[in-house]
């Protein structure tokens, strides 16, 4: 039985054209700035972007972090919302390594920075608090685009209050596809995004920082002290650069894949999805109805017997991901594996409980 992995976009493989683009790039030593695969890269990310330079890295928390430390001092405050990826999924980093304090906000892991959010938790200049810095913004949010004019009103407002902004955008072609506005556009206010290439772009690693050229130096040093040179890396960057020419568009598949789950599986008994927050390739599914012994860990373990990977994230949410390789007759193949397998899990809980003769 052929396994259908819906855990994370980062699952997918590297597409033949990568793997010929990787067999034939020519390479040399990034860390003296002499691997013309990464300049061009970097140099072709920034334009698309709408930024002055880039920097290559290896992973999208490695962009976040160096980010941080070029924006921030040992001290310093950065606002970023509740669930957020720096704040929730990169071990405390900022904190723990950088000395950068992380303000968590929002009462819940779905909900975006707002203007107003923004304004009221900068810290006052007083001795007692850290010096807010930075405003860390997420695009897509857990899988739910945030619209333009939400980033441009927190650009807008940090802006007035002399902070920096920052977009973890690992997903940030997805966010620009769902609200079909230019990415160039989404982030023109912002002053440094971070992309991923090893997510729904399909490409086996790597992610990319852009901003204006002082602040790329900046990253630079940060990177070069994380332990990110990386040497004869063109190799990765010419897959990149295939993803960012061939896979962009392909997302909408993505997004049409998790639309056609997410509807189905809300069809069922004893499962919730709420479809306004299905927006582009992450489907979240509930499993807390009142008085009901059926929670997501046991669920994700009956599917996994039928072949179906997905994550649970809490005791009563699944989190499914569609990406490159997953085809529509995938998603008809789970949805009809969550109906079987909440059957399967609600009789050995009655079984448990001798509900059931």
């Amino acid at each position: 039985m052929s396994v259908i992995d819906l855990r994370s976009d980062t699952v997918t493989r590297p597409t033949a054209a990568m793997k010929e683009a990787m067999a034939q790039a020519e390479v040399g030593d990034d860390v003296f700035g002499e691997d013309p695969t990464v300049n061009e890269l970097e140099d072709y990310s920034a334009r698309l972007l709408g930024k002055e330079a880039g920097l290559f890295v290896a992973s999208g928390t490695m962009g976040n972090f160096v980010s941080l430390l070029s924006h921030c001092g040992r001290g310093d405050e950065v606002l970023v919302a509740r669930g957020a990826h720096i704040f929730q999924y990169e071990q405390g980093g900022a904190s723990s390594l950088g000395g950068i304090v992380l303000n968590p906000i929002g009462l819940s892991k779905m909900q975006a920075l707002r203007a107003s959010d923004l304004i009221d938790n900068i810290s006052p200049r007083d001795q007692h608090k850290p010096i807010t810095r930075l405003v860390c913004l997420e695009n897509t949010l857990n899988g739910i685009p945030v619209p333009l004019e939400n980033i441009d009103a927190v650009a807008e407002a940090a802006a007035c209050h002399d902070l920096k902004t920052h977009m973890d955008g690992a997903r940030i072609f997805n966010a620009a596809l769902a609200l079909k506005t230019d990415v160039k556009r989404l982030v023109e206010k912002i002053d440094s995004v971070q992309f991923c290439f090893s997510k729904g772009l399909s490409a086996p690693a790597g992610s990319m920082v852009v901003g204006n050229r002082e602040f790329i130096d900046k990253a630079r040093r940060a990177r070069k002290v994380l332990g990110g040179g990386m040497r004869q890396v063109g190799l990765l960057a010419a897959a990149c650069r295939v993803a960012l020419d061939k896979m962009i568009d392909r997302l909408e598949e993505d997004h049409e894949n998790a639309r056609k789950l997410a509807e189905g599986v809300a069809k069922l008994d004893s499962l919730h999805v709420d479809l306004s927050i299905c927006q582009s390739n992450m489907v979240w599914i509930e499993t807390n109805f009142p008085g009901q012994r059926l929670k997501a860990r046991d669920l994700v373990e009956e599917l996994k017997n039928l072949g179906i990977l997905v994550l649970a994230t809490a005791p009563e949410k699944i989190r499914a991901v569609t990406h490159y390789g997953i085809t529509n007759s995938d998603i008809d193949r789970t949805i009809a594996a969550f109906n079987t397998a909440v059957t399967t899990v609600l009789e050995k809980a009655d079984i448990q409980t001798g509900s059931r003769s």
